[in-house]
Protein backbone atom coordinates (compact mmCIF):
# COMPACT_ATOMS: atom_id res chain seq x y z
CA UNK A 1 0.00 0.00 0.00
CA UNK A 2 1.42 3.56 -1.01
CA UNK A 3 1.13 6.43 1.34
CA UNK A 4 -0.81 9.28 0.29
CA UNK A 5 0.60 12.79 0.05
CA UNK A 6 -0.94 15.30 2.37
CA UNK A 7 -1.87 18.74 0.47
CA UNK A 8 -3.43 21.70 1.02
CA UNK A 9 -4.71 22.86 4.72
CA UNK A 10 -4.79 19.71 6.22
CA UNK A 11 -0.97 19.49 5.28
CA UNK A 12 0.33 23.20 6.29
CA UNK A 13 -1.84 22.26 9.53
CA UNK A 14 0.11 19.39 10.41
CA UNK A 15 3.89 21.30 9.31
CA UNK A 16 3.08 24.15 11.87
CA UNK A 17 2.22 21.46 15.09
CA UNK A 18 5.40 19.79 14.30
CA UNK A 19 7.66 23.19 14.31
CA UNK A 20 5.28 24.28 17.20
CA UNK A 21 6.50 21.23 19.34
CA UNK A 22 9.82 21.47 18.41
CA UNK A 23 9.85 24.81 19.86
CA UNK A 24 8.05 23.99 22.78
CA UNK A 25 10.09 23.62 26.21
CA UNK A 26 9.20 19.92 26.56
CA UNK A 27 10.20 19.11 22.49
CA UNK A 28 13.99 18.73 23.43
CA UNK A 29 13.82 17.04 26.34
CA UNK A 30 14.05 20.46 28.75
CA UNK A 31 12.28 20.27 32.04
CA UNK A 32 8.70 22.02 31.70
CA UNK A 33 9.15 23.74 35.57
CA UNK A 34 12.10 25.52 36.42
CA UNK A 35 13.04 25.50 40.04
CA UNK A 36 14.48 28.66 41.86
CA UNK A 37 14.81 28.94 44.71
CA UNK A 38 14.38 32.17 46.67
CA UNK A 39 16.79 33.45 49.33
CA UNK A 40 16.11 36.27 51.99
CA UNK A 41 16.62 39.49 51.08
CA UNK A 42 14.58 41.39 48.46
CA UNK A 43 17.43 41.99 45.73
CA UNK A 44 17.39 38.14 45.24
CA UNK A 45 14.15 38.21 45.24
CA UNK A 46 13.94 40.92 42.54
CA UNK A 47 16.56 39.31 40.48
CA UNK A 48 14.62 36.27 40.72
CA UNK A 49 11.16 37.73 39.62
CA UNK A 50 12.44 39.08 36.50
CA UNK A 51 14.02 35.76 35.57
CA UNK A 52 10.69 34.21 36.30
CA UNK A 53 8.50 36.68 33.95
CA UNK A 54 10.97 35.93 31.09
CA UNK A 55 11.01 32.69 31.23
CA UNK A 56 7.29 32.50 31.32
CA UNK A 57 6.00 35.28 28.96
CA UNK A 58 8.95 35.22 26.20
CA UNK A 59 10.06 31.45 26.77
CA UNK A 60 6.33 29.99 27.56
CA UNK A 61 7.98 27.93 30.54
CA UNK A 62 6.39 27.31 34.20
CA UNK A 63 8.50 28.28 37.34
CA UNK A 64 8.64 26.73 40.88
CA UNK A 65 9.87 28.71 43.44
CA UNK A 66 10.65 27.62 47.18
CA UNK A 67 11.84 29.69 49.63
CA UNK A 68 15.34 28.61 51.29
CA UNK A 69 18.53 29.36 53.47
CA UNK A 70 21.02 29.81 51.64
CA UNK A 71 23.54 26.39 52.18
CA UNK A 72 20.22 24.53 52.39
CA UNK A 73 19.82 25.54 48.53
CA UNK A 74 22.45 23.57 47.62
CA UNK A 75 21.68 20.33 48.98
CA UNK A 76 18.61 20.53 46.44
CA UNK A 77 21.23 20.09 43.00
CA UNK A 78 22.09 16.70 44.24
CA UNK A 79 18.39 16.05 44.80
CA UNK A 80 16.84 17.18 41.71
CA UNK A 81 14.88 19.93 43.98
CA UNK A 82 16.57 22.87 42.74
CA UNK A 83 17.32 24.42 39.19
CA UNK A 84 18.53 27.99 39.86
CA UNK A 85 20.11 30.13 42.60
CA UNK A 86 19.72 33.24 41.00
CA UNK A 87 22.64 34.99 43.05
CA UNK A 88 25.36 33.38 44.85
CA UNK A 89 27.60 35.04 47.27
CA UNK A 90 30.94 33.35 47.62
CA UNK A 91 30.21 30.14 49.44
CA UNK A 92 33.89 28.57 48.07
CA UNK A 93 33.22 25.73 50.56
CA UNK A 94 30.11 24.86 48.93
CA UNK A 95 31.45 25.24 45.24
CA UNK A 96 34.06 23.02 46.15
CA UNK A 97 31.44 20.45 48.00
CA UNK A 98 28.66 20.85 45.51
CA UNK A 99 30.93 21.72 41.83
CA UNK A 100 34.44 20.38 42.19
CA UNK A 101 33.60 17.31 44.29
CA UNK A 102 29.96 15.83 43.75
CA UNK A 103 29.81 17.19 40.00
CA UNK A 104 26.42 18.40 40.48
CA UNK A 105 26.08 21.93 39.99
CA UNK A 106 27.99 24.85 38.24
CA UNK A 107 28.18 28.00 37.57
CA UNK A 108 25.87 29.97 35.02
CA UNK A 109 27.98 33.06 34.82
CA UNK A 110 28.24 36.15 36.51
CA UNK A 111 24.83 38.35 37.55
CA UNK A 112 26.98 41.61 36.66
CA UNK A 113 26.11 42.49 39.74
CA UNK A 114 29.18 44.15 42.23
CA UNK A 115 28.48 42.83 45.75
CA UNK A 116 29.84 44.79 48.84
CA UNK A 117 29.82 43.31 52.48
CA UNK A 118 30.70 45.65 55.65
CA UNK A 119 29.88 47.23 58.81
CA UNK A 120 27.98 50.95 58.55
CA UNK A 121 26.87 53.59 60.62
CA UNK A 122 24.28 56.73 59.84
CA UNK A 123 25.73 59.50 58.06
CA UNK A 124 25.17 61.76 60.83
CA UNK A 125 27.03 59.80 63.00
CA UNK A 126 30.46 60.41 60.68
CA UNK A 127 29.24 64.04 60.64
CA UNK A 128 29.42 64.15 65.10
CA UNK A 129 32.49 61.85 65.03
CA UNK A 130 35.01 62.02 61.82
CA UNK A 131 37.09 59.09 62.98
CA UNK A 132 34.57 56.80 63.99
CA UNK A 133 35.07 55.11 60.17
CA UNK A 134 38.91 53.69 61.48
CA UNK A 135 37.95 51.03 62.85
CA UNK A 136 40.66 51.28 65.49
CA UNK A 137 38.87 53.83 66.60
CA UNK A 138 35.37 51.42 67.23
CA UNK A 139 36.33 50.98 71.14
CA UNK A 140 36.57 54.73 71.65
CA UNK A 141 32.86 54.92 70.70
CA UNK A 142 31.29 51.65 71.76
CA UNK A 143 29.56 52.82 74.89
CA UNK A 144 27.37 54.47 72.25
CA UNK A 145 26.60 51.58 70.89
CA UNK A 146 25.23 49.43 74.04
CA UNK A 147 21.74 48.12 73.71
CA UNK A 148 19.66 45.85 76.15
CA UNK A 149 21.21 42.61 73.90
CA UNK A 150 24.91 43.50 74.29
CA UNK A 151 25.06 44.72 77.21
CA UNK A 152 28.17 46.49 78.94
CA UNK A 153 29.48 45.96 75.05
CA UNK A 154 28.85 47.94 71.46
CA UNK A 155 26.33 45.93 69.63
CA UNK A 156 27.19 45.39 65.76
CA UNK A 157 23.97 44.54 64.30
CA UNK A 158 23.71 41.59 62.17
CA UNK A 159 20.75 40.12 59.79
CA UNK A 160 20.07 36.44 59.43
CA UNK A 161 22.65 33.87 60.58
CA UNK A 162 22.75 32.33 57.75
CA UNK A 163 23.75 35.19 55.84
CA UNK A 164 27.82 35.23 54.47
CA UNK A 165 29.32 37.44 57.84
CA UNK A 166 32.64 36.64 59.57
CA UNK A 167 31.76 39.38 62.43
CA UNK A 168 32.23 37.49 65.23
CA UNK A 169 35.73 36.25 64.08
CA UNK A 170 36.30 39.95 63.24
CA UNK A 171 35.11 40.92 66.86
CA UNK A 172 37.56 38.73 68.53
CA UNK A 173 40.31 39.22 66.17
CA UNK A 174 40.44 42.33 65.81
CA UNK A 175 39.92 42.45 70.22
CA UNK A 176 36.87 44.85 69.65
CA UNK A 177 34.83 45.92 72.63
CA UNK A 178 30.95 45.14 70.54
CA UNK A 179 29.03 41.70 70.38
CA UNK A 180 26.96 40.66 67.35
CA UNK A 181 22.88 40.38 67.91
CA UNK A 182 21.07 38.64 64.87
CA UNK A 183 18.11 40.99 64.21
CA UNK A 184 17.33 37.79 62.03
CA UNK A 185 16.55 39.53 58.17
CA UNK A 186 17.27 42.05 55.85
CA UNK A 187 14.07 43.28 57.22
CA UNK A 188 14.72 44.02 60.20
CA UNK A 189 18.13 45.48 59.46
CA UNK A 190 16.31 48.08 57.16
CA UNK A 191 13.93 48.99 59.44
CA UNK A 192 16.80 50.03 62.01
CA UNK A 193 18.50 51.77 59.14
CA UNK A 194 15.64 53.75 59.05
CA UNK A 195 15.10 54.56 62.81
CA UNK A 196 18.59 55.43 63.22
CA UNK A 197 18.61 57.51 60.90
CA UNK A 198 15.81 58.97 61.18
CA UNK A 199 15.67 59.15 65.06
CA UNK A 200 19.33 60.10 65.41
CA UNK A 201 20.06 57.07 67.35
CA UNK A 202 23.71 55.19 67.39
CA UNK A 203 23.93 52.21 65.01
CA UNK A 204 26.82 50.52 63.82
CA UNK A 205 25.05 47.18 61.42
CA UNK A 206 26.23 44.75 58.67
CA UNK A 207 24.95 45.42 55.57
CA UNK A 208 25.72 44.84 51.50
CA UNK A 209 24.84 46.30 48.13
CA UNK A 210 22.95 45.96 45.55
CA UNK A 211 20.51 47.03 48.24
CA UNK A 212 17.85 49.56 47.54
CA UNK A 213 18.07 51.81 50.77
CA UNK A 214 21.43 53.42 49.49
CA UNK A 215 19.01 55.64 47.35
CA UNK A 216 16.95 56.44 50.61
CA UNK A 217 18.94 56.45 53.59
CA UNK A 218 22.72 57.78 53.67
CA UNK A 219 25.01 55.18 55.52
CA UNK A 220 29.06 55.62 55.80
CA UNK A 221 31.00 51.77 55.62
CA UNK A 222 33.80 51.52 58.30
CA UNK A 223 37.29 51.14 56.82
CA UNK A 224 38.24 47.52 58.34
CA UNK A 225 41.83 46.11 57.84
CA UNK A 226 41.91 45.67 53.90
CA UNK A 227 41.15 42.37 52.98
CA UNK A 228 43.81 40.70 51.16
CA UNK A 229 43.83 37.02 49.32
CA UNK A 230 43.99 34.36 51.26
CA UNK A 231 42.99 36.76 54.95
CA UNK A 232 39.29 34.72 55.28
CA UNK A 233 40.54 31.46 54.09
CA UNK A 234 40.44 30.06 57.80
CA UNK A 235 37.01 31.64 59.09
CA UNK A 236 37.90 31.24 62.82
CA UNK A 237 40.64 33.46 62.19
CA UNK A 238 39.61 36.40 59.74
CA UNK A 239 40.84 39.95 60.78
CA UNK A 240 40.22 41.42 57.66
CA UNK A 241 37.49 42.99 55.46
CA UNK A 242 35.26 41.60 53.11
CA UNK A 243 36.51 40.89 49.91
CA UNK A 244 34.47 42.42 46.74
CA UNK A 245 31.95 39.92 45.17
CA UNK A 246 31.17 39.13 41.57
CA UNK A 247 27.95 37.76 41.99
CA UNK A 248 27.11 34.64 39.94
CA UNK A 249 24.86 32.36 39.03
CA UNK A 250 24.74 28.70 40.41
CA UNK A 251 22.66 25.92 38.55
CA UNK A 252 22.00 22.11 38.65
CA UNK A 253 24.25 20.05 36.25
CA UNK A 254 21.21 18.34 34.88
CA UNK A 255 19.45 21.93 34.15
CA UNK A 256 22.83 22.48 32.25
CA UNK A 257 22.19 19.74 30.20
CA UNK A 258 19.08 19.74 29.81
CA UNK A 259 16.90 23.19 30.53
CA UNK A 260 17.57 24.40 26.80
CA UNK A 261 16.32 28.01 26.36
CA UNK A 262 15.56 28.08 29.93
CA UNK A 263 19.32 27.71 30.74
CA UNK A 264 20.34 29.73 28.14
CA UNK A 265 18.33 32.66 29.56
CA UNK A 266 19.93 32.02 33.23
CA UNK A 267 23.38 31.90 31.22
CA UNK A 268 22.88 34.95 29.43
CA UNK A 269 20.98 37.19 32.28
CA UNK A 270 23.14 39.81 33.21
CA UNK A 271 22.56 43.12 34.55
CA UNK A 272 23.56 46.13 37.15
CA UNK A 273 23.16 46.69 40.98
CA UNK A 274 20.92 49.83 39.52
CA UNK A 275 18.86 47.53 37.85
CA UNK A 276 18.13 45.47 40.37
CA UNK A 277 17.47 48.13 42.97
CA UNK A 278 15.16 49.69 41.08
CA UNK A 279 13.07 46.42 40.56
CA UNK A 280 13.61 45.80 44.89
CA UNK A 281 12.75 49.56 45.62
CA UNK A 282 9.35 49.43 43.86
CA UNK A 283 8.58 46.25 45.71
CA UNK A 284 9.25 48.16 48.94
CA UNK A 285 8.65 51.36 48.03
CA UNK A 286 5.79 51.21 45.53
CA UNK A 287 4.29 48.57 47.09
CA UNK A 288 4.46 46.11 44.21
CA UNK A 289 4.46 42.49 44.07
CA UNK A 290 7.75 41.22 42.85
CA UNK A 291 5.97 39.48 40.03
CA UNK A 292 4.19 43.14 39.84
CA UNK A 293 7.89 44.98 39.91
CA UNK A 294 9.47 42.88 37.39
CA UNK A 295 7.13 43.35 35.02
CA UNK A 296 7.07 46.98 35.37
CA UNK A 297 11.16 46.47 34.95
CA UNK A 298 10.79 44.26 31.54
CA UNK A 299 8.36 46.80 30.02
CA UNK A 300 10.61 49.79 30.70
CA UNK A 301 14.47 48.30 29.59
CA UNK A 302 13.76 45.82 27.04
CA UNK A 303 17.06 47.19 25.67
CA UNK A 304 18.89 45.63 28.62
CA UNK A 305 16.92 42.19 28.56
CA UNK A 306 16.62 41.47 24.72
CA UNK A 307 19.57 40.41 24.09
CA UNK A 308 19.21 37.82 26.63
CA UNK A 309 16.10 35.91 25.29
CA UNK A 310 18.34 33.05 23.09
CA UNK A 311 17.70 32.90 19.32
Amino acid sequence: MRTKILAGPLALALLLTACTAEESPTATGAPKTVKIDIHGWVGYEAQAAVLTHLLKSRLGYQVQTREMAEADSWKGFETGEVDVIVENWGHNDLKEEYIENKKVALSAGLTGNKGVIGWYVPEWMVKEHPDITDWRNLNKYANLFRTAKSGELGQVLDGDPSFVTNDEALVKNLDLDYKVVYSGSEDALIKAAQAATKNKTPLLMYFYEPQWLFTKVKLVKINLPAHAIGCDARPARVACDYPPYLLDKIVSKRFAETGGKAYELVRNFQWTNDDQNKVASDMINEDLTAAEAAKRWVEENEIVWKDWIPR
